[in-house]
């Protein structure tokens, strides 16, 4: 006889006692994803994409970019993204009560995190649920090689059309006029 696995739901992070330190608890089919805060380097290159994506937006008046908010697909699936834009519309529409999206937010950035179970996580599993869910666009940054994976909706799934370096520019077809310097992401 097989016990049956726990399946978590948004509801449980809601009555679980706040944990000392930093944690970010996500879930993703059921399954409950602690880590700790990410590195330095991580934080700052979130960060930065932030700044441009936050400074470009004030520019066109478009929507807003925003860092680690909570996006919440179903009940079995609520992440944290590192970094999320969306329109003027979608926030309109896609917000709950506690500020979370419930809806897809067109772009969302993940930085990759040390360890192989992080970088798998942000790869396969998050790719497959914000491809599931709808998300147009899907960046997957390393800040160790200094890249920018770009991954767009293409046949209804994300798939990736190219692999940014730190010579290349930042560019996107949802964000019309937007461009950064790949190097400015990642260097002083």
């Amino acid at each position: 006889m097989v016990a049956d696995s726990i399946r978590w739901t948004v509801r449980d992070l809601d009555a679980m006692p706040k944990a000392g330190g930093w944690r970010r608890y996500e879930i993703i089919e059921g399954e409950l994803i602690v880590t700790r805060a990410p590195h330095f380097r991580h934080q700052r290159a979130g960060g930065r994409i932030h700044v441009e994506l936050t400074n470009w937006s004030d520019r066109t008046g478009l929507g807003e970019a925003v860092e680690a908010p909570g996006v919440i697909f179903t009940e079995a699936d609520a992440v944290i993204p590192d970094v999320v834009w969306a329109s003027n519309e979608r926030i309109e529409k896609g917000m709950d009560e506690a500020g979370h999206f419930t809806i897809a937010p067109e772009l969302i950035v993940e930085v990759l995190s040390a360890g192989d179970a992080n970088e798998q996580r942000d790869r396969e599993t998050k790719l497959a649920l914000y491809s599931r869910y709808g998300v147009p666009e899907y960046w997957i940054v390393n800040w160790r090689l200094k890249t920018i994976e770009i991954y767009r909706r293409q046949s209804a799934q994300l798939q990736l059309v190219t692999t940014l370096l730190p010579e290349d520019m930042l560019t996107s077809p949802m964000l019309p006029g937007f461009s950064c310097e790949v190097a400015a992401i990642f260097d002083k």
